[in-house]
């Protein structure tokens, strides 16, 4: 039994039709806006250049920041994030995402010794997207430091840090 006759079916076909259509028209555009990852891409995921044994959690420099052997922090953030808020004692060199704050960056490390007990963070933003981590990071650990973590901060220094009550300090 057909409902409405002949003409009402057709129209219901028609109107599938249209949004049928219009969804493969729109996953084709999805598709080219997104191509899919290369087969290399897909088998290996991006590594970090750190390992987790040179990492630490923020609970746990916090701890260590109040302990005799305290290490030696150095942010790499842009400047404007430092003089919002930074971990308290450490210094500024960065962004290490710009040329002028690597070459800071290396000036500074070039005179302390590779055994310093030495943490890099910047929290600009996710740590996924940072931009200023993985160059210090490189930098450093190509210097020779023998005792580099990377602070994880994996929201940003607000979240993850100040937000918590760890040791801040504002201004240079």
């Amino acid at each position: 039994m057909i409902i409405g006759g002949k003409n009402q079916t057709m129209k219901l076909f028609g109107s599938i039709l249209i949004v049928f259509l219009f969804g493969a028209v729109a996953s084709l555009f999805a598709v080219a806006a997104n191509p899919a990852p290369s087969r290399q891409a897909a088998q290996s995921p991006k590594s970090e250049p750190w390992t987790t044994t040179e990492t630490v959690e923020p609970a746990a420099l916090a701890k260590e920041l109040s302990s005799s052997n305290k290490p030696t922090v150095v942010c790499v953030a842009p400047h404007f994030l430092y003089e919002g808020g930074h971990i308290s004692g450490a210094s500024f060199h960065g962004p290490a995402s710009s040329p002028q704050g690597l070459d800071d960056l290396k000036k500074w490390a070039s005179a302390i010794p590779k055994s310093t007990n030495l943490v890099v963070y910047c929290g600009c933003c996710p740590l996924t997207h940072c931009p200023n981590l993985r160059p210090a990071f490189e930098t450093l650990h190509g210097m020779g430091f023998a005792h580099l973590r990377v602070l994880l901060l994996s929201t940003n220094f607000y979240t993850d840090w100040a937000a918590k009550g760890y040791p801040t300090e504002k201004g240079d």
